[in-house]
């Protein structure tokens, strides 16, 4: 177990680039460094971890435990990948408030609000060129956009996600062969059971209190995300209504592109928000409220996703959710990131040539952080 949690720790502490990259750093360790995994193994992983909702590295990194030391393998593995992280967005939580008033501090923060732009309108092109080729896709991404764009609330989201995947079943779906059936499917139906009782109880857990109700916003919210990293923000900003500034929201974000690890872990920024008298209760039940849905569906299908995945209806249902997740993605890029961060022609200007800059050299994303803070430094000391 220590061993596990060492070899996690380590690349929690240099993971930069998001899940994309940890996918590689995984790959790496794992597969060609200590060889606790084949590649077939391993490509297998990280199928199901974009099969289900949740932190996609983070649930590959939690599978890979779960393969080398059983549950508390898992455990010991999400414990070392996300603790750098936690502590970092923490740390950030608990103390800007105070030194944000300092104009380089505002500066750094700016430049880090116009990387968020840059870093989620590439997420969306992505997705939307892997999860919208077919026009009935590309219809229900622009429907989605639209429609939370109009309905900014939480019901409407969920309401989309309903109406996409019976959408998907409908007109996205492969059609079966008869002449090969697939593999019967055996489910953990002790945690399916409880995952659906937790994601029930999420509706009901303020009547309960503060820190229930924070449990349940963001188990909610993690039991709803499809594609892990970015698309965690358009879910966020509903769960936290009120209780956050759009300012203060986007600033959490900005540092979660700055942080290596999770991305996950925007929450943990959130929660300590969200509790100011007692911040790290706040922040623990944030973080373990929003990766443990992940995590329990993982151990749903981690003995069966090939015969889960096989079955076309599935397929389709899921198809129709993704293409709705690309919409809620594109409408947060417009608010709360665009009209939060972009505030002037020179900070589009600013945006462009960093977008341009990350589609055409693939800068390290340490070496976008840092070029994105000076310019909000510049900002600031010509301005």
């Amino acid at each position: 177990m220590l061993q596990i949690f060492l070899r996690f720790l380590t690349l929690g502490l240099m993971s930069f680039g998001g899940p994309a990259a940890h996918i590689g750093y995984f790959r790496q360790t794992f597969v060609n460094e200590l060889g606790w995994l084949d590649d077939k193994r391993y490509a297998s992983l990280v199928a199901l971890s974009q099969f289900m909702p949740g932190p996609g590295s983070s649930q590959v990194g939690f599978a890979i435990g779960y393969h080398r030391g059983g549950l508390l393998g898992a455990i010991a593995a999400f414990a070392g990948f996300t603790l750098p992280s936690f502590v970092l967005m923490y740390l950030l939580a608990v103390t800007t408030a105070a030194w944000l008033g300092n104009n380089y501090m505002q500066g750094i923060v700016h430049g880090l609000k116009l990387l968020a732009v840059v870093v989620v309108a590439d997420a969306v092109l992505a997705m939307f060129s892997q999860f919208c080729q077919r026009k009935t896709a590309r219809l229900l991404m622009l429907g989605s956009a639209a429609s939370i764009l109009i309905f900014p609330f939480l019901w409407a989201q969920i309401a989309l996600l309903i109406l996409a995947a019976v959408l998907g079943l409908s007109f996205l779906s492969a059609t079966e062969s008869e002449s090969q059936k697939p593999d019967p499917i055996r489910l953990n139906y002790l945690s399916l059971g409880i995952f659906i009782t937790l994601f029930v109880a999420s509706f009901f857990a303020l009547e309960l209190g503060v820190e229930a109700g924070i449990f349940g916003e963001f188990y909610r919210a993690g039991s709803l995300v499809f594609g892990g990293g970015h698309v965690v923000l358009p879910l966020l900003e509903t769960a936290v209504g009120d209780s956050l500034s759009s300012d203060r929201f986007l600033t959490g974000y900005a540092f979660a592109q700055a942080v290596p690890g999770p991305m996950f872990t925007f929450a943990t920024f959130l929660g300590a928000e969200m509790i100011l008298d007692n911040p790290f209760v706040g922040a623990a039940i944030a973080t373990l409220a929003i990766f443990l849905p992940g995590f329990l569906l993982m151990l749903v299908g981690l003995k069966s996703w090939h015969a889960i995945a096989a079955r076309p209806k599935i397929a389709g249902m899921l198809a129709g959710v993704n293409a709705c997740v690309v919409g809620l993605l594109a409408a947060a890029l417009y608010q709360p990131v665009f009209t939060q961060g972009v505030l002037s022609g020179v900070d589009m200007a600013i945006v462009l040539l960093g977008f341009g800059a990350l589609k055409l050299f693939k800068p390290q994303m340490l070496l976008l952080v840092l070029g994105f803070s000076l310019c909000g430094i510049g900002l600031i000391l010509l301005g």
